[in-house]
């Protein structure tokens, strides 16, 4: 199957940090790429990235992370434009994260009973990460499976796939259950920072050819960009495949920031 890149690619930020995405569909998956990302900021110092990977064993999980990826973005703009009216107000970061997560608990709770849904089709992963350049320091969130890499420090979250999807949750005391999240990292000094889904760790060899064998994960998500165009994560792939005869099997979302 050839590939399939589709979703965001860089947007432009900050003059000092560089934004790259890449969403493409694996090999192993032939009508919907079951991943989302999305970039969004909330003014012109915050910014929020976040991955999805719907549960390929539910109801339409393509449908469950794009409708998350939505959701959020939502919640974010409608954020934005609170801080333009509160400019006197200050709020931590993690006091910034619990609010767009309890917002996707009361949104996706209200769609879930409006369209009359199953859980089933609420099932998604989420890695949420959200960054004040002004302040550089940024937290991330992982509700469930995936991986993360921090100034060259991978961090892989693996609940030998079976995530606790936060879907399962919705009816759950919102305070009790946030104050039991674990996966969570703060961090500061960014000089690059990247979030993947873990269809990172599908990539698998389909041809022989020529070259050693490689760490994708690494070649990704740390490694030095191979140039600083907005396809890079892209040509990464590209590399990956032509040179070194690896594919990913399963689809694969990765947003990476690297200060310039």
């Amino acid at each position: 199957m050839e590939n399939c890149f589709i979703g965001e690619k860089a947007i432009p930020s900050h003059s000092f940090m560089n934004i790259y995405s890449s969403l493409q569909i694996g090999d192993y998956h032939t009508n919907h790429c079951e991943d989302h990302l999305l970039i969004k900021k909330i003014n012109s110092n915050k910014i929020v990235c976040a991955v999805m990977d719907g549960c390929s064993t539910a109801m339409e999980s393509h449908f469950a992370s794009t409708l998350v990826g939505k959701v959020l973005r939502k919640i974010i703009i409608e954020m934005g434009y609170r801080e333009l009216y509160e400019k006197n107000v200050q709020h931590s970061l993690d006091d910034q994260l619990k609010e767009i997560i309890k917002g996707l608990f009361q949104e996706v709770t209200f769609l879930k009973n409006h369209l009359m849904m199953d859980e089933k089709e609420l099932l998604t992963t989420l890695i949420i990460l959200l960054y004040d350049a002004s302040e550089d320091k940024g937290i991330i969130l992982s509700l469930g499976d995936g991986i993360i890499g921090i100034n060259g420090k991978i961090t892989e979250f693996d609940r030998d796939n079976k995530p606790d999807y936060f879907a399962y949750h919705l009816n759950d005391n919102f305070e009790e259950w946030y104050t039991s999240q674990i996966q969570k990292i703060c961090f500061e000094c960014l000089d690059d920072i990247s979030i993947a889904t873990d269809g990172i760790l599908s990539f698998s060899k389909i041809k022989k050819t020529d070259s050693e064998g490689i760490n994708c994960v690494k070649f990704l998500m740390t490694d030095a960009p191979n140039d600083i165009t907005e396809e890079m994560l892209n040509k990464k792939i590209k590399i990956l495949e032509h040179q070194y005869g690896m594919k990913p099997t399963d689809d694969v979302a990765i947003i990476r920031l690297i200060k310039g």
